[in-house]
């Protein structure tokens, strides 16, 4: 097939997400998978990146009892590790990934799947969106405060380039960020470790003081008013938690052996959270970092340090401001970029359980889930427009379903742990869940209580009606599959095995191809209606069928192998049933992520060999047609129709009413 015009859609389409990829090419999935360093890069990097905006909400929350933050810091660089720790289970117990998803519908049951799902859905909407707003806020840092109004327009830009740059594939993006990411660590690092250095003389008194003056607060407010302080301290900066299930959600991405590369993975984004968020809140406390206007507050706290290093107003102080500020933006576009990678493998996920439609498995020919990247950065630029990028509400947005899917995937390994007592390891395992439910159960609760009458009634509602679209959507699915299960009835001869020979085909006999899909008691509707139809006039008969390889067979060979096995049987049946009636019968199959090319591709394939062929295909005919139903199954048939009829060949439609 020649290359399209770069002025034709389909060359455009080209020039801007690259040539097509081979899903059947043995190099193509070890090209996308992901070692630890660069799975740390895009799935780990959006736990590191929240620490631009969970201690600074976890230290603002503390309002003048900045002394607490002591508490804070050592709290959060315990708590990182017990949840990552906890969540190195699942990616020993689902190393084809799903994550939370699959571990509240396996451990739990599918209900609770499906409220996982939901929660993650929206979670990495909010990735995306928090990521992008949060980074512009560190860029526009370093601009006067009238070019805020610039601000949120520039946030809609960066969602759309990134969703641009995962429509062309996985892998682009994070190697495109690498250098960034590795300049946001030693950047940050170097000036957490020089700002405590510097600032070392208070460090001995820093612990006799808190303690003092947590005693003092104590007899003003009492030690349950001084732990509720804390707490609700310790969930505004729960945001410094997020991501930490993206290593888990996306294992299947992490190359062989995958568990493996997985701890790895989990460790580095474990280590480097925990140093960063705790090195920040302590950077606070130390050098009494205050807000400003149009600055994040670690934009204050490293101009500050900067400052005393190269003098005020000096040239080095800038430079390294802004390049530091520069790297803390593209490591939230690299976390962004994370919501784009998790959110369609959850919509794959939950498409296979048949939750969402099936769209949202299926895979682009640049083996990305083109609709899931639409569907999240789409989601994503509405909840900018909503909040008008403002952080500190996306952060209540995002904290609640982030802790929500945390409870969920902890209360089932605990429960999980319990069936399996007897297994090696399985107390230690047990306790690491359990201490993780605790701080993640914690935390959502009092930031439900805590802000829901400030916008996290927003994600309950959202979490909630997507919960709803899915009991709807299931329920459909599984009356059409009940339905189409009585049609498997017309292949009641076929059970028997005894081979039969087909008769020899004439090319140049009337032929009758048909189009088959997944549902093959459809498929023999469609052939008997059309014998009946038209008695006696077809001597040849084709099956044309693609097998298609969606993100669930994408996953390994095994899968694909499987497909092609699964494929063969179900058409030899139709070959036998054939046979058994005098007719000459043959199947033309491929594989790939875009059957409707491929079909269109194996029908001129068919008519070379067969000229006087007549297509069918089969389409759903629903009593109440709505929209639910035209989103829910596709429109191939119609398609396929439209493109034959262009060239002149003739193709019928048969309803099969349901």
């Amino acid at each position: 097939m020649p290359n399209p015009s770069v002025f034709s859609l389909a060359g455009l389409k080209r020039l801007f997400l690259g040539a097509p990829l081979d899903p059947l090419a043995p190099g193509t999935r070890s090209h996308m998978a992901l070692v630890a360093f660069l799975a740390w890069v895009g799935l780990g990097a959006d736990g590191l990146s929240s620490a631009n905006y969970g201690p600074e909400e976890a230290f603002l929350a503390l309002g003048s009892h900045t002394h607490l933050a002591l508490y804070l810091a050592v709290a959060t660089a315990v708590t990182v590790f017990i949840i990552a720790f906890a969540y190195n289970q699942v990616i020993e117990l689902f190393p084809s990934g799903g994550g939370g998803y699959k571990v509240a519908t396996e451990l739990i049951g599918p209900y609770a799947g499906l409220v996982s799902g939901c929660a993650l859905i929206v979670d990495y909407i909010l990735t995306i969106a928090i990521s992008a707003a949060s980074g512009m806020d560190a860029l526009f840092s370093l601009l006067p405060l009238q070019w805020q109004a610039y601000k949120l327009p520039s946030e809609y830009l960066i969602v759309m380039l990134l969703m641009v740059l995962n429509l062309r594939g996985m892998k682009e993006p994070i190697a495109l960020l690498v250098p960034l990411f590795l300049g946001f660590l030693v950047t940050h690092a170097a000036l957490i470790l020089y700002g405590i250095i510097a600032h070392a003389a208070a460090l001995p008194a820093l612990l006799p003081d808190t303690l003092t003056e947590t005693s003092d607060l104590t007899r003003e407010i009492g030690w349950i008013g001084v732990a509720a302080l804390l707490l609700r301290a310790f969930a505004m900066g729960g945001g410094t938690y997020t991501g930490i299930e993206a290593v888990s959600n996306n294992v299947n991405m992490l190359r062989e052996p995958r568990i493996e590369t997985g701890r790895y993975t989990m460790l580095y984004m474990a280590l480097s959270l925990a140093f960063t968020a705790a090195g920040l809140i302590v950077l606070y406390l130390l050098w009494n970092v205050q807000p400003q206007p149009g600055q994040t507050l670690n934009a204050v706290a490293f101009s500050a340090v900067l400052e005393e290093a190269f003098g005020a107003g000096s040239g080095i102080a800038s430079i390294g401001l802004t390049l530091t500020l520069i790297f803390a933006a593209a490591l939230l576009f690299v976390a962004a970029n994370t919501g784009f990678l998790g959110g369609p493998a959850v919509l794959a996920n939950m498409a296979v359980d048949r939750w969402v439609p099936h769209q949202f498995s299926q895979l682009s020919n640049r083996l990305v889930t083109q609709n899931g990247v639409l569907m999240m950065g789409g989601a994503a630029l509405a909840a900018l427009w909503v909040t008008h990028g403002k952080v500190h509400l996306l952060v209540v947005l995002y904290s609640v379903n982030v802790f929500l899917t945390f409870s969920l995937c902890l209360f089932g390994l605990c429960r999980y742990w319990l069936l399996h007592w007897h297994e090696r390891g399985a107390g230690m395992k047990l306790l690491q869940a359990g201490l993780g439910l605790l701080v993640a159960g914690g935390i959502l609760v009092v930031t439900v209580f805590e802000k829901f009458l400030h916008g996290a009634w927003l994600t309950v509602l959202a979490t909630g009606l997507l919960i709803v679209a899915g009991l709807l959507t299931r329920r459909h699915y599984l009356g059409v599959k009940a339905q189409l299960k009585e049609a498997d009835t017309l292949f009641v001869d076929t059970r028997d095995a005894t081979p039969v020979e087909s008769p020899p085909a004439d090319p140049k006999a009337r032929t009758a191809a048909f189009f088959v899909g997944s549902a093959d008691g459809m498929a023999m509707h469609t052939l008997l209606a059309a014998l009946a139809l038209f008695p006696k006039q077809f001597r040849n008969i084709v099956f044309i069928t693609v097998g298609e390889i969606d993100a669930e067979q994408f996953r390994g060979e095994a899968k694909i192998e499987a497909l092609r096995a699964e494929t063969q049987k179900r058409m030899q049946r139709f070959i036998t049933w054939c046979a058994r009636h005098g007719l000459a019968a043959e199947v033309v199959q491929d594989f790939g992520t875009d059957p409707v090319e491929l079909l269109d591709k194996l029908s001129g394939d068919v008519l070379a060999r067969y000229p006087n062929t007549v297509f069918f295909a089969a389409k759903l005919l629903f009593h109440r047609e709505n929209l639910l139903t035209r989103l829910l199954h596709n429109e191939t048939a119609l398609t396929l129709q439209r493109r034959l009829h262009l060239r002149g060949q003739a193709c019928v439609i048969l309803p099969m009413r349901i």
